[in-house]
């Protein structure tokens, strides 16, 4: 298991400050007593020495153990039980060490627990007149054996636990970070992924309308077909250099835009009423490339008749680092079905990927059909 370089540095921060804190004890109690009394050195190393046997097994408990704990891969559970199992022994080992060693454990005898004046005095012998259960209390408690495990023998475990159970809370912690770090990496790919496979969708699409347009225009009005070619390179540029981007221009995806209706009003007769409102001058902001040719597409294909007036009508409008885009059409008795177009669940996918939900998309389909649009510009 990979391991933080914050997490070593926190690890190596706590366990410099523990090995510290002796050294600095002494010196406060030097500098605070009146006597010149010399730095006891046995007092720091019997402290470092306790020290050292917890920090042997923290680093035992960080490096082989911990990762037994957070295994994911197959046999998870057996290597979790072979790490409780681990932990068991080590306690116990840990339980008899400190209970062997309990006369060494308890030290120097600090300065402040000696006393000059006299003890009183110990009856090693019941004197005359007195029996033994009159001795004093404190001489048949040093006579009494000592306990199996004594307080200090208890304190020790539970802290070595709650070293080990600190342990596998950073861990967790960093892991968890990390965790969610690769989450947002494999999600921005897949975004990445979607985007380009919509991108590829739709521009097919759009390019099999034109064809389309161009095909109608050929055996009408050849000279109106070559304007159409020309028009439609324009676009193809802009496609090819311009379509696999994450933003382009605001003012690009316009232009783009003028020479489709362009391209679209060579097509049809004066029963189809064309109004393109767009603003004479944009801020410099970016917007996802060809996300709103699309609705118009969708106009022309479901709201142009040839045997009845209709209409198509486009708006575009910019305020407050926002844009508004309009696009009503009328509805066709027989529309202009075509098949493979995506239509607007692709658009609906890549708003929902792009914008989350700081976009409104409101869709009207009463007497007449009209699509708002409102996203925010960066």
């Amino acid at each position: 298991m990979k391991q933080s370089r914050q997490e070593n540095i926190i690890y190596s921060v706590v366990w410099g400050l523990l090995f510290a804190a002796p050294l600095l004890s002494l010196y406060v109690r030097s500098i605070s007593d009146d006597s010149d009394a010399p730095f006891r050195w046995a007092e720091v190393l019997f402290v470092w020495q306790r020290f050292a046997v917890y920090l042997v097994l923290f680093l035992i408990h960080n490096f082989l153990l911990a990762p037994l704990f957070f295994a994911r891969q197959e046999g998870q559970l057996n290597r979790r039980a072979a790490y409780f199992s681990i932990m068991v022994l080590i306690l116990s080992v840990f339980t008899f060490y400190q209970c062997s060693h309990r006369s060494e454990m308890r030290g120097p005898k600090p300065p402040m627990e000696r006393f000059d004046h006299h003890e009183p005095p110990r009856f090693d012998k019941p004197a005359h007149g007195f029996e033994d259960k009159d001795m004093p209390r404190r001489h048949r408690l040093d006579d009494a054996p000592p306990p199996i495990m004594g307080e200090h023998d208890i304190m020790a475990i539970i802290l070595l636990v709650l070293m080990f159970a600190a342990n596998l809370g950073v861990k967790s912690y960093y892991r968890g970070l990390e965790d969610r770090k690769r989450l947002e990496r494999l999600e921005h790919e897949n975004l990445e992924q979607q985007l380009e496979y919509l991108r590829y969708q739709i521009n097919p699409h759009f390019f099999m309308n034109t064809l389309n347009n161009i095909h109608a225009l050929v055996d009408i009005d050849p000279e109106q077909a070559k304007e159409t070619i020309l028009e439609l390179s324009k676009m193809m540029r802009f496609v090819l250099y311009e379509g696999n981007k994450q933003g382009v221009p605001l003012s690009r995806e316009l232009e783009f835009i003028r020479h489709y209706m362009a391209l679209m009003q060579l097509r049809y007769t004066d029963k189809v009423h064309i109004d393109l409102n767009l603003p004479d001058e944009v801020p410099d902001r970016q917007i996802p490339p060809l996300i709103l040719v699309t609705f118009i597409e969708n106009a022309f294909k479901h709201g142009v008749s040839y045997q009845h007036d209709s209409f198509v009508e486009v708006k575009v409008t910019v305020a407050n680092n926002e844009l508004q885009f309009t696009c009503r059409n009328s509805k066709a008795d027989k529309p202009n079905e075509e098949k493979g177009g995506v239509g607007l669940s692709n658009v609906r996918k890549r708003l929902n990927l792009l914008y989350g939900t700081s976009y409104a998309l409101r869709i009207n389909n009463a007497e007449d059909y009209s699509v708002e649009l409102n996203i925010p510009l960066s």
